[in-house]
């Protein structure tokens, strides 16, 4: 059945509530989904809220509580686990007995929907949708979005499941893990399909009241505004180079009450924020981004072509982000508050290098990638689960009708 004989498939977008980039991604697809296929039903659910509570509490607190508070532990547990292991490893056997018994609503939600296809932009259900799968109760084609710049060995966990990627590394890692490369695909981390249409940077400083000569550096500590961000805007305060600073401090309502009661030097101006929906019209307006390297804050910043400073990345995912960054010159690195106000001045006091770090990141930005993985997901529907095919013409004009583009599955993007 194709996608012309349901004029409404139904989408399951699933994410996590864990960070606040897994959301984000789930909402640009389905942003994009409803740009082009807007009869599809499009459900983003966060797969949290179907868990039972204290599984909830300990996945969701004792993630960040880790990354907070114990980083150096998070970091090796990450690279201890990204190891090639079997599947009856004791790790995975338990890892998957604690999805079993947290998730089992999760699983009867999956199971009893009519989907016609299912994302995920989080690694905790498609394993549970691969269980499922096997044991013939899911027959809905997956389509899993890896939202960092490297894929860690549990995105892998789902072997019937297609992939969208950041970028090579990140696709050779799955094979690395099994993952058969026909159902890899490079798009691009996606971002708010906002991203996608151009921007004027003076435009932009109005909607904020940042119009004027000094250069504007917006300081970003993700949505839950994690990590010692007193010291960075501190540090920020310290530059010589006249500027205007904003500090976006996320849902971290205490934090936002610390920095507004800071008063700047008189060559600096300050504006600060807590949390935010218009980090594009931010962005679009920024200099330099100074950010821990979250998978979709960086990727966003890329989009517009924005220069980053990095601060404090998360051992292991954030690292590997930071890698991809700096090896593609689209970042500098100031891992410390007492490193950031040399870096900053130096990067803000040479025009050349600036305006060189905006068009390595404008380079190496996927700003239609929310596209590109609505695209895939609206083939999928139309091909039930089967490996990649050719299209048929009518298959071809059931996606245009959907308001798609028909790419066949081998034709260059």
């Amino acid at each position: 059945m194709s996608v012309a004989a349901r004029p409404r498939p139904r989408i399951l977008i699933l994410h996590a509530s864990v960070g606040a980039g897994h959301t984000r991604a789930a909402r640009a697809v389905a942003d994009a989904l409803a740009s082009r296929a807007p009869q599809a039903q499009v459900q983003v659910v966060d797969a949290l809220e179907l868990a039972r509570p204290l599984f909830r509490r300990v996945y969701g607190e004792g993630y960040l509580g880790l990354v907070e508070h114990a980083p150096a532990l998070f970091g090796l547990l990450y690279e201890r686990t990204d190891r090639p292991c079997g599947r009856a490893a004791l790790g995975d056997r338990l890892r998957r007995a604690v999805q079993n018994w947290g998730a089992p609503r999760l699983v009867e939600f999956l199971e009893k929907g009519r989907w016609d296809a299912v994302v995920h932009t989080h690694f905790l259900a498609p394993e549970l949708c691969a269980a499922s799968a096997r044991a013939g109760r899911l027959s809905a084609p997956q389509l899993t979005v890896v939202t960092d710049y490297d894929a860690h060995r549990i995105w892998a966990g789902n072997s019937r499941a297609r992939y969208c990627v950041a970028g090579a590394a990140a696709a050779a890692s799955l094979r690395a893990h099994g993952v058969a490369a026909d159902a890899i695909a490079v798009t691009g981390i996606p971002v708010d399909p906002a991203f996608a249409r151009p921007s004027d940077q003076e435009t932009a400083r109005r909607e904020f009241g940042l119009s004027g000569a000094r250069p504007v550096v917006v300081l970003s500590a993700g949505g839950h505004g994690v990590g010692p961000l007193e010291e960075f805007y501190r540090a920020l305060l310290a530059c010589s180079t006249p500027s205007r600073i904003v500090a976006v401090c996320g849902r971290n309502e205490d934090a936002r009450r610390r920095l507004t009661a800071i008063a700047p030097p008189p060559r600096h101006r300050a504006l600060v924020l807590g949390y935010t929906d218009q980090m594009r019209t931010l962005m679009a307006a920024a200099d330099l981004l100074v950010t821990k390297p979250g998978g979709l804050t960086v990727s966003e910043a890329l989009a517009v072509g924005l220069p980053m400073a990095l601060i404090r990345p998360i051992p292991g995912q954030e690292e590997r982000n930071a890698d991809f960054l700096l090896k593609g010159g689209a970042a500098v690195r100031a891992g410390s508050p007492a490193a950031l106000t040399g870096v900053v001045d130096g990067t803000l006091s040479c025009a050349d290098r600036l305006a060189e770090l905006g068009r390595r990141a404008l380079s190496l930005g996927r700003p239609r990638a929310s596209f590109d993985v609505a695209e895939r997901v609206l083939r999928l529907a139309v091909n039930d689960g089967e490996r990649p095919r050719a299209l048929t013409s009518r298959d071809r004009g059931a996606i245009v009708s959907a308001g798609g583009t028909p790419h066949g599955p081998d034709r260059p993007r």
